[in-house]
């Protein structure tokens, strides 16, 4: 796969794009082995992630739907799950925050490239209780706090210097306290589907999918 410089910029042929080509080979997912629940297994697999080390086994895609019906994504980092959900925290009055505003339903996924596996999540999604961002908030080192003011999230800024200027100036404001910004604070997703991928060789692909039915989560195996 020889790369093309064109205007000193290196790309590749279209055709080594197209022959790019992995084996999945590492493990399976099947109903035996798998939990009866998504979130035990979910977190499972999350604490094998963690464990195995895999580059920032935290980050999650969140997609939203804005009014416009244009479906957005962007990485954010999950900061808790249980059975009520998985949350995440994040400026409210960003692009995100405004789609979810107006449509709250939204879907996450994780890829875990080492362990050839992804887990889609979709459901519904509200803010947390204040409380809850207040008790998060304060435990972020100090910089970021400093930057949940500074950083007018998804607005267009004339220059990286609003960013210092506004930095500096609600560093003197709040010294080493500031407090969580009105605009500032957690979501978390409800689940009503869940997708386990686990890759496969010849792209026979294990999918497992856990939806809600009448109260109880009902496990089936998807096609790949």
């Amino acid at each position: 796969m020889c790369p093309v410089y064109h205007n000193g910029a290196m790309t590749l042929p279209h055709d080594s794009l197209a022959a790019l080509r992995k084996s999945y080979e590492r493990a399976e997912l099947d109903e035996a082995g798998s939990a009866i629940g998504p979130l035990r297994q979910f977190e499972r697999w999350l604490d094998e992630a963690i464990t195995a080390q895999v580059s920032e086994p935290n980050a999650m895609t969140l997609a939203t739907v804005g009014s416009d019906l244009r479906p957005s994504t962007r990485i954010v980092l999950i900061k808790g799950v249980d059975a009520r959900g998985i949350v995440w925290y994040t400026n409210y009055d960003s692009r995100k925050g405004q789609e979810l505003a107006g449509n709250p339903y939204a879907a996450l996924q994780f890829h875990w490239v080492e362990l050839e596996r992804v887990v889609r999540i979709e459901g519904l999604v509200h803010k947390v209780d204040a409380a809850e961002s207040d008790a998060y908030f304060a435990s972020r080192p100090l910089d970021s706090r400093i930057g949940a003011w500074a950083s007018p999230q998804s607005q267009v800024i004339s220059g990286r210097d609003v960013l210092v200027k506004n930095a500096a100036l609600y560093a003197a404001k709040h010294l080493l306290a500031p407090p969580r910004p009105p605009h500032w604070g957690g979501y978390r997703l409800v689940p009503e589907r869940w997708e386990f991928w686990q890759g496969r060789k010849s792209r026979l692909h294990d999918r497992l999918r856990y939806r809600l039915e009448e109260g109880r989560w009902v496990r089936e195996r998807l096609a790949p």
